[in-house]
């Protein structure tokens, strides 16, 4: 016995099938929690009215003789601080956020002795990090972002 389909029950079958497909993609990216999604920022809107003020910090920072740099040592991360300032005035915080996961965010503050500061390969899972470095001396507050491939 042979099965027989008409073509508008054809059409039917493969529009509903097209559905069901797609409504199952919708399904996972919406309500399964290895399909995560989620902003940069929980409080986007609120670091976008603060932007005017980070610009300003980075600029002051630009005019610094030396920038901070980043380099990566057999122990860790090593961040040098510019030389120009005591290092013992020096106070603010370090930020490392993980685009690809927030759940391992974390921020360190800093507390100096020498212009160097040591963060350990503990700390840091590699992959890409978004590294801001926030601090203050003689009341001047001071920016350093960089995206760094760990």
């Amino acid at each position: 016995m042979k099965f027989k389909i008409s073509w508008p029950t054809g059409i039917i079958i493969a529009m509903s099938a097209f559905i069901i497909f797609i409504l199952s993609f919708v399904y996972k990216a919406t309500f399964m929690p290895q399909y995560d999604h989620h902003l940069v920022s929980d409080d986007y809107y609120k670091d976008e009215l603060n932007y005017q003020q980070e610009i300003d910090k980075l600029n002051k920072a630009a005019t610094l003789k030396k920038d901070v740099t980043l380099t990566k040592v057999a122990e860790g991360l090593l961040i040098k601080f510019p030389t120009e300032f005591d290092p013992e005035k020096i106070t603010g915080t370090i930020s490392f956020q993980r685009p690809s996961n927030d759940k391992i965010d974390f921020e360190l503050p800093i507390k100096l002795i020498t212009a160097d500061y040591l963060i350990s390969d503990d700390n840091l899972v590699q992959g890409i990090w978004n590294v801001k470095i926030e601090w203050v001396i003689n009341g001047t507050t001071y920016l350093f972002k960089e995206k760094l491939m760990y």
